[in-house]
């Protein structure tokens, strides 16, 4: 797998995740007549919505450090490269969930907590997007992977 076509592949499927959320945010905005400030009482998502924003926060990234983090510098490329794909889209869709389980609460309460919760995890989802520094710096690379990286650059 060339790095070329691998940014771009994993990039292609970012974007793809983040435009769906995107759209289904604009989705439910427009739905929705306007915001509630305060939730319901007996509203449930109260509690579920910034548990699970959390809990895929952090473990996107607790999860990531650990699949990338073990990869032995001896391993070949693209099994390198395979597992950071791996790691990253496990990543993305541990962001991508809580995203939606807000959106959903919030198009059906018009609570205005949980768009605000879903946009944060929308724009978190972006600031993941793959490049080829963030792969140089959490890969470990040979010297030979490394040329390989820089003629791509070039």
């Amino acid at each position: 797998m060339q790095p070329k076509t691998f940014l771009r592949t994993l990039s292609v499927i970012h974007s793809a995740l983040c435009a769906g959320l995107l759209l289904f945010t604009a989705l439910a905005y427009w739905q929705n007549s306007g915001f509630k400030v305060a939730a319901t009482s007996g509203d449930i998502f109260v509690y579920i919505v910034p548990t699970v924003a959390m809990l895929g926060y952090f473990g996107s990234k607790f999860i990531h450090q650990k699949l990338i983090g073990n990869l032995p510098k001896e391993e070949k490329l693209p099994h390198k490269l395979a597992r950071y794909q791996a790691a990253s889209l496990i990543k993305y869709a541990l962001i991508e969930g809580p995203a939606l389980i807000a959106l959903f609460a919030y198009f059906q309460s018009g609570t205005a907590l949980y768009l605000v919760i879903a946009l944060a995890l929308l724009m978190y989802l972006y600031a993941q997007r793959p490049t080829q520094k963030r792969l140089l710096q959490e890969i470990p690379l040979n010297f030979e992977e490394k040329k390989l990286f820089d003629t791509f650059r070039s």
